[in-house]
């Protein structure tokens, strides 16, 4: 199990390093993206004229596990007021992402993209990482990691930016 996680982080992180050595800038369009996911298609433009706070990770990734209560949180608190939070899962095989659902459950949408195109397109470098995107759909904030520490500005931000929402 062991060699298996360590198998899929170098994968991971090779098809990562391919990505752009830039990140996205505050103001840039957020890429588009349409993948596969638990409820059906996740596309991005489906959801222009909310906040969407994209979040990359992946079924071995240890903040991830803790970060996704608190994401649960923000999507039930803010969802009416126009929040959408999306999971991008980056693991080449799903079923390790639905064996991490399974005991880890989301509130919110996730979608699956095992060859990695849309942390690459976003310049993703590690897990998890997570985008906030404003109703026009550009960026707002990037954000790398997942501490308890950042729990009360991140959700700062989020509502800052649902204020925006008309």
């Amino acid at each position: 199990m062991k060699s298996q996680s360590i198998v899929m982080l170098l994968a991971v992180a090779a098809a990562l390093s391919a990505a752009p050595a830039w990140a996205l800038e505050k103001g840039a369009a957020a890429p588009q993206f349409d993948l596969q996911g638990l409820d059906g298609a996740v596309k991005l433009a489906r959801l222009q004229g909310k906040v969407v706070y994209v979040d990359f990770w992946a079924s071995w990734c240890g903040p991830c596990r803790q970060s996704f209560p608190w994401m649960n949180e923000m999507q039930a608190k803010y969802g009416a007021k126009g929040l959408q939070i999306v999971g991008v899962n980056v693991d080449a095989n799903s079923a390790d992402a639905r064996q991490f659902l399974s005991t880890t459950p989301a509130r919110f949408a996730i979608g699956f993209d095992p060859q990695g195109a849309t942390p690459r397109s976003y310049g993703i470098k590690g897990m998890p990482s997570s985008v906030l995107i404003g109703p026009d759909g550009k960026v707002l904030l990037e954000h790398s990691g997942f501490r308890d520490a950042d729990r009360a500005e991140l959700e700062n931000k989020i509502q800052n930016a649902l204020g925006a929402v008309k």
